[in-house]
């Protein structure tokens, strides 16, 4: 137990906040300092000033005592691993702390990066740790530290953040090296030992609550990892000297974990009451509970009718109730008072990150004088009956010899997954159109020659099957967003993907419709320029849901099927003009699924039915690709099956060929590109390092089924990279199909 008695917690709070700035200056910071224009100082210094306005925006809002140590230059586990000295042997020898940060992030020179995969159910990606028995864990706590003291230089008491012990190892793989049955969560008693002294660090500064994020806790558990996290925060609680613990959890229900908790010396317990529910609320009894009604993950105002008799219903069983949201704000835009041209009506019903920490405030002083009704459960939106999947499509063995006839593709055919490098002239003329500075015929001939440009590149590099690059586009999401009636989308509302990757999530308001076709005109233009097969590139449904901020007046699956209506007019207008291969990219598919396995079967039908019908007015000629990458999609090879796409590719390269050791993969009955090259890392792939890859995939996947494909799109790289890399993909690729062809063939 602490020594010193219970410190107060503040009424109103926040489990986080942006930290991309404002208008995205840790982007520009971080990639010049890539570019080696910046030093890693200058790059500190840029993180200070974001801080510091941080810190007092929130205390301008009326926060008191808000989160610090959220902070990240890239991301928060990957910032957990450091902490606690988890940073395999290989990486140390980069250089610097700034160089080995980053080569575990993004690669270095011969060292490739740790995977990357989603937060959770969030469009939000983390670096995974690499855990072994050997894995030395030894604190550096100089991070929250730092942070801590750059706050009470400001005359702010911050409560640091941590990700908790359980979550960490959860979510952490095991090292290449480890032996078979090792688990990372086997190393739990170890890694508290550096917990234990990042507490006592921090308590020597003066911290009187630390954050630990447990957000593990709200899908399934078993018992033995429920009794493990007992005897962590058992162990956590008793530490003498300590800081007040609260366990924050998130994106759902704590369900079986709250009683566990709720029975260690922890002082308060995080609820999420957005996506939540209130069963179960008495173990409470004796906590702080905070109590998170404002969403950290939409958009919506919050109806302080709702909010008001839920946070009375958590009052009557706990110690103390404190307001808060019910996740980080890591997830929505900044400030709404930025969107000056979104129309009036519907700006009344957003509100931003700065527009929520004011509710939490205003609702904290109303919940103080709050005598009104009990909480009563709104009624959940009525689902209608599912719609017609559509006409069905052949079956693939069909549509396989049709496609062949029609293609005429050599074995190991080579491809893109859609985008291009998008230049800073690109980028430029965009804006300058949305400004009314640049003519939209001008930017339409630039568009033209960035095509004609990515056309000519891909033939004298000898890929297969082309793409257009996608010049005109901004984001796969936001582009269509932009051209579908139900959408709105904003000027300054970015949210951080990863690193220094942002996006602008649509805001999707009203019923979808599709008013006029929307790639066709590129499409058409790009397949007049080669001989060769160019993929028309589209969108799915569920992706185009899953990234943009949803109304919630209606089941998630009517909104689905409503986009993928538009989506399958979009594919019936590229095959009229004579779009040979359509990719409908779904890689949110698994992001969507339900934290906890009840509901996930449901979730999986429907989102599988709104692809087929997205996908099902394509004649048997047209051969339909999708693509999946950063989400785990060895975890849903049956839900990729039933997509029945006639092409599939997956990211493969990031995460070092995980999905080849995937029983189901050698069953998969239609075409598959597991990626080759990682293009979220700088690094050029040899060409040995290819072929190497390619080896391990035929060892899976028939020749006749495997594609040769990087894991995702190349927009987020630069053009020699692109086409040093794409040039050893191609020459390893004919390497392998001369090696394949009979003798005297």
């Amino acid at each position: 137990m602490s020594a010193a008695p219970e410190p107060s917690f503040p009424a109103a709070t926040i489990l986080g906040y942006p930290r991309i700035g404002p208008r995205r200056e840790l982007k520009r910071a971080l990639e010049s300092y890539w570019e080696g224009a910046t030093t890693a100082e200058e790059l500190r210094a840029t993180g200070r000033r974001l801080r510091e306005a941080s810190w007092r925006r929130l205390a301008a809002l009326g926060l008191e005592g808000p989160p610090s140590n959220t902070f990240s230059l890239y991301d928060q586990v990957l910032d957990t691993a450091v902490l606690l000295g988890a940073v395999p042997e290989r990486y140390r020898r980069a250089g610097g702390p700034e160089e080995v940060y980053f080569a575990m992030a993004r690669g270095a020179d011969g060292l490739a990066p740790l995977r990357m995969t989603k937060w959770f159910d969030t469009n939000y990606h983390y670096i995974v740790p690499e855990i072994g028995p050997d894995t030395a864990f030894v604190a550096d706590p100089a991070k929250p530290v730092g942070e801590f003291r750059e706050a009470l230089a400001l005359g702010l008491r911050t409560r640091p953040v941590l990700i908790g012990p359980i979550t960490f190892l959860l979510l952490a793989e095991a090292a290449p090296d480890a032996p078979a049955g090792f688990a990372p969560f086997d190393r739990l008693a170890d890694v508290l030992g550096a917990y234990e002294d990042v507490l006592r660090a921090l308590a020597a500064e003066g911290a009187e609550w630390v954050q630990l994020d447990e957000p593990a806790l709200v899908a399934d558990r078993t018992p033995e990892e429920l009794a493990a996290t007992a005897a962590a925060y058992d162990r956590l609680g008793t530490l003498p000297g300590r800081p007040a613990l609260f366990v924050a959890s998130y994106f759902g229900d704590l369900g079986p974990a709250l009683p566990v908790l709720a029975r260690t010396p922890v002082e308060a317990i995080g609820v999420d009451l957005v996506r939540g529910g209130v069963s179960g609320l008495a173990a409470l009894a004796g906590k702080t509970a905070v109590a998170g009604v404002v969403s950290g993950r939409d958009v919506w105002r919050t109806d302080p009718e709702r909010a008001l008799p839920l946070l009375a219903a958590v009052r009557k069983h706990a110690a103390r109730v404190a307001v808060s949201t019910s996740c980080s704000l890591l997830h929505v835009p900044y400030d709404l008072d930025a969107e000056t041209g979104l129309d009036p009506a519907l700006r009344e019903r957003l509100a931003f990150a700065d527009q929520k920490v004011a509710e939490v405030v205003e609702l904290a002083r109303r919940l103080a004088g709050y005598d009104g009704p009990p909480y009563q459960a709104p009624p959940a939106p009525v689902e209608t009956a599912a719609p017609p999947a559509g006409a069905g499509r052949s079956p693939y063995p069909v549509r396989a010899a049709a496609q062949a006839a029609h293609l005429r593709l050599p074995p190991l055919p080579t491809t893109t997954i859609g985008s291009f490098p998008q230049t800073e002239e690109l980028r430029a003329a965009r804006a300058a159109v949305a400004a009314g500075t640049l003519p939209v015929e001008e930017y339409d001939e630039r568009v033209r020659a960035e095509i004609e440009r990515v056309i000519r590149l891909q033939e004298r590099l000898g890929l297969d099957v082309l793409v257009h690059g996608e010049p005109e586009r901004n984001d796969m999401v936001q582009y269509f967003a932009e051209h579908l009636d139900g959408f709105a989308v904003t000027r300054h509302g970015w949210v951080q993907s990863y690193g220094s990757r942002c996006t602008r999530p649509p805001i999707l308001y009203g019923d979808v419709r599709r008013p006029a076709p929307i790639t066709v005109r590129w499409a058409r233009y790009a397949a007049s320029l080669t001989d060769r097969p160019v993929k028309g590139m589209l969108t799915g449904p569920v992706t185009i849901v899953a990234w943009s901020f949803v109304r919630d007046d209606l089941p998630l699956r009517d909104v689905v099927f409503q986009v993928a209506d538009a989506i399958r007019e979009e594919v019936r207008d590229l095959e009229a003009a004579g779009v040979p291969i359509i990719q409908v990219d779904e890689p949110a598919l698994r992001e969507m699924m339900p934290l906890r396995r009840e509901g996930r079967d449901a979730y999986l039908a429907w989102a599988v039915a709104a692809y087929r019908r997205a996908t099902s007015g394509a004649g048997d000629r047209t051969q339909i690709h999708t693509h999946l990458c950063y989400s785990d999609a060895d975890q849903i090879l049956d839900a990729i099956d039933g997509l029945d796409a006639d092409v599939t590719s997956i990211e493969s390269a990031r995460s070092h060929g995980r999905i080849l050791g995937e029983p189901a993969l050698r069953d998969f009955p239609r075409g598959i590109g597991p990626g080759v090259y990682d293009i979220h890392s700088p690094r050029v792939p040899d060409e040995a390092e290819v072929e190497k890859a390619l080896r391990a995939a035929l060892e899976v996947v028939p020749p006749d089924r495997l594609w040769v494909n990087p894991d995702c799109g190349l927009k987020t790289r630069t053009y020699p990279q692109v086409e040093a890399s794409l040039a050893n993909i191609v020459a390893a690729a004919r390497r392998l199909r001369a090696a394949l062809r009979p003798a005297g063939g």
